[in-house]
This record gives structure tokens, sequence and C-alpha cells, in this order.
């Protein structure tokens, strides 16, 4: 995210001062094109920074410079930074401000907190596959002092030892390497590795968790977008697929299309309908999708999902065909 990208910029222009272009694209991993826009963008937000020419040349920050923003404490302050990395400020051409108040609120927290403040801000993920105006907080219930223990050992890089209930398993304890934190329509997931090997757990069936003192095997850097990516699709493509021939309602298309793998050969029938060839994750997914869209879909094949389907509209047509049992 860039606005995290700016907040890095100055935190490095503070720690060492003088810095030339290259040795920024160094230690933020991008191009000098790259730094030379950021601090354009940095000028534009009101953030005093200025070029010094020739051989021992640099980007500097006027001496002195300190923002001004109190009463934060670490934990809140960090709360803004994580809201302040995701998509929203982008979306609404805010970027320029966003990156000034960030910079703000970093300058809130204490000096021992300031190197680690953007680092751990990357470690969290909202709503990756949500559309901005459908965003929503994480519904699930999970007890504080578990979300609380989690979070710590996520930001702080330790070993993290978890009571985990995964579905249809016996709760069992595991130690992980835990790579950062995701809301995915009101569910969390813990992004972790263990044994050297991704694993991705929900927050909602882990029954008791303790942050140890140990660090953790990972990288200083994470992509979480691109991690989140990567874990969704080959969970996505894991199962035993199926494909399956739909007609339905075009005002309920995209209802059908996002729940799918891939969809191929869409055309309109004489009704206006479409009808596309939709791949699923496995059968149970399949059925799932086309039973949440009622009428307003028909599987025409294969024949087994219509008869699954049938068998369901008649089992609840049966339960509320008589008078209630009161």
């Amino acid at each position: 995210m860039r606005a995290d990208r700016l907040v890095s910029l100055v935190l490095l222009l503070r720690q060492h001062g003088r810095l030339s272009a290259a040795a920024l694209a160094r230690e933020l991993e991008v191009s000098t094109r790259t730094v030379l826009r950021d601090i354009e963008a940095l000028s534009a937000a009101g953030v005093p920074v200025y070029a010094e020419r020739g051989r021992h040349g640099g980007f500097e920050l006027l001496p002195g410079f300190r923002t001004e923003l109190t009463g934060l404490n670490h934990d809140e302050a960090l709360a803004l930074l994580i809201a302040g990395s995701r998509r929203g400020a982008q979306a609404f051409g805010l970027g320029s401000a966003l990156a000034s108040a960030m910079l703000k609120v970093v300058d809130a927290l204490p000096e021992s907190h300031r190197a680690t403040a953007a680092g751990a801000a990357q470690r969290v993920l909202i709503d990756p596959e949500t559309d901005l105006l459908a965003r929503r907080l994480v519904a699930e219930e999970v007890p504080d002092a578990i979300v609380t223990e989690v979070r710590r050992a996520v930001f702080a890089g330790h070993k993290l030892r978890i009571h985990y209930a995964a579905a249809d398993q016996t709760p069992k304890w595991r130690t992980v390497d835990p790579i950062g934190l995701v809301t995915v329509r009101d569910q969390g997931y813990l992004l972790a590795t263990r044994s050297g090997a991704d694993r991705t757990y929900r927050l909602s069936r882990v029954l008791a968790a303790e942050e140890l003192a140990e660090p953790a095997q990972r990288p200083d850097r994470v992509d979480l977008d691109r991690a989140w990516q990567e874990r969704s699709t080959r969970f996505r493509t894991g199962g035993d697929q199926v494909t399956v021939l739909v007609r339905v309602n075009p005002a309920r298309r995209h209802d059908l299309v996002g729940t799918a793998l891939a969809v191929r050969a869409e055309e309109t029938d004489a009704d206006g309908w479409l009808r596309l060839e939709v791949t699923f994750q496995d059968p149970r997914h399949a059925e799932w999708a086309l039973w949440h869209l009622a009428t307003n879909a028909e599987a025409l094949a294969p024949q087994w999902l219509r008869d699954s389907l049938r068998e369901r509209a008649a089992a609840i047509a049966t339960c509320y065909g008589g008078s209630s049992r009161e």
C-alpha cells in the first residue's frame, strides 16, 4: 500500500537523516522512480522534505520537523494505522490527506514504537474480497483474550500456540509461526506457517491461544493481499470440481458468478435469461449456490444436481405443508 510506504519513507529519513533516492529505493524495495513520486506526494501532503544536490546529496526532512497529535496510546494509534492503510482513502481521492494523517499518528507514538508501527499495520488485511461500500465488521464471536493473544504474537513476530478445533476433528494444540490477520465476509483468519507449510486458521475455531517468547520463522516483509489470494485460490481449486449448466435471471448473475471458480459459454435464451457453464469447487458448493438463488436460477445439468435440489425443495414443502405444531 502506498500510504504505508510513505510512512516508512519518512521514518527512514527521521532515523538516518539524508538519504539518496537509490538508498531509499533499496530500503523500500521499489524503483528510484517510485521514490521520486513518493517524495512529491509527501510534499503535496505538507511534509517538509527537501533535496540536497551534489555528490553527497539526497533527501532530508527540515530540522526539528515533528507533527502534532497527542492523547493516543500505542494500540489506538496502531488501530488508526491499520484502518488508514486500506483502500478507502485511495478510492475517494484522499491519498495525500491519508499520508499526512498517518505520519501524525506515527509521530504520536513513543520513540520505541515508531519503527515497528508501520510494519505491524501491514500484518492486517481487511476484506480483500468485499466491495468497499459493502464492508462490515467481523461478526464472528471470538473471545477478546484469544484475539488479543493472537494479535500480540502477529505484531511482535513471536511463535503462537493455539488450541484449534478443525472441522470434524478433535481439538489439538499447535505451535505456529503467525504471518498476518485477514477478515473476509465477517470471518477472521490467521495466516501462518507450521513446520514450513502454509496454514490458514479460522479465528472462531481457536479455543485458546498463547504467545510464546520464541521468534517466529517468517519474512520481515509480507504482501498479505498476495498471500491471501494464493491461499484462497489453492483452497478453491483443491476440491472435487463440478461443472454445471445453469439458467439464471440476469439480475442475479453477479450472485451466481461471485461464488464460482469459473464461468464459460455464456449466452442469452429466448426468455432473456442467461445460460452459463459454471464450475464449482465441489458438489456441495454447487448445490448451495443454486439453492440460495431459489427460483432465480435453474440447474439444467447434471441430472444428479436437479434431483438433489428437487428432493430438498420437496422436503421443505412437506415440512410446511400442514398446520404448525404448537
